[in-house]
């Protein structure tokens, strides 16, 4: 497990966190970014996105959210939602609040990482927690994307930081529309600034490689606009 830091968070806990290093940086230029997990735990595929973004010139940490209430290392099966719901049900917005707090602190200080380029994304669960992240981090720029759950934290946008960058499937059956105008209507009464992208052929967890749902084509797209979107929220 020699990728893997461990981080203490405030409340006095310990948190296990995935990292990717690119290869050829020098100095503190790299951008920092803290990718959230799906509701799988840092699983195969979202240890697979953080060397994908490293390979970009990304300094990434992927913190284990359930580490309070689950084993480090947990992954979960992709066809036994039921076996991982407690530990999703037990996340509480102060508890996720305190990890990206402490990841954040991990990336401001690493000796590759330029402070002032620091991002966030999130898949499935952790878009929602990328919404968060946000709103209580002084990030650049956040992606979401599909995030289930993300319009129970529509108040926290008028705390948002950086601009945002949404990806919602047409297909995806998890998340309503009323959730998307909800999230939308907050960043819109608020003032903040954001790309809402809705792919009509694509599905939720679209972007993972690792489930039924996954989307080549639609992947290929988000991809390409995400990198954009975070190169152009540089300083």
């Amino acid at each position: 497990m020699e990728k893997y830091v461990n981080l203490k968070v405030a409340d006095g806990t310990d948190m296990e966190a995935y990292t990717a290093i690119p290869k050829d940086a020098v100095g503190k230029n790299a951008p920092g970014l803290i990718l959230l997990q799906e509701a799988f735990g840092v699983n195969h595929h979202i240890r697979n996105v953080a060397d994908s973004f490293a390979a970009q010139g990304y300094v990434v940490i992927a913190p284990e959210l359930f580490h309070r209430t689950a084993p480090p290392y947990l992954e979960g099966d992709y066809a036994d939602f039921g076996a991982i719901a407690p530990h999703c049900n037990a996340l509480t917005n102060e508890g996720s609040g305190a990890d990206l707090k402490a990841a954040y602190h991990w990336l401001k200080h690493h000796e590759l990482v330029n402070p002032g380029n620091i991002f966030s994304i999130g898949y499935c669960m952790g878009g929602r927690v990328s919404f968060l992240a946000n709103a209580v981090l002084p990030l650049n720029a956040a992606v979401s994307y599909y995030g289930g759950g993300t319009a129970a934290l529509a108040d926290k946008a008028v705390d948002i930081n950086g601009s945002h960058l949404f990806f919602w499937g047409g297909l995806d059956k998890h998340i309503g529309q009323d959730q998307i105008d909800t999230v939308i209507k907050a960043m819109d009464d608020a003032g903040k600034d954001y790309i809402n992208v809705k792919i009509s052929y694509a599905d939720h967890g679209f972007s993972c490689d690792e489930r039924p749902s996954y989307n080549e084509k639609a992947t290929k797209e988000a991809w390409a606009l995400t990198l954009a979107f975070f190169k152009n929220n540089m300083r």
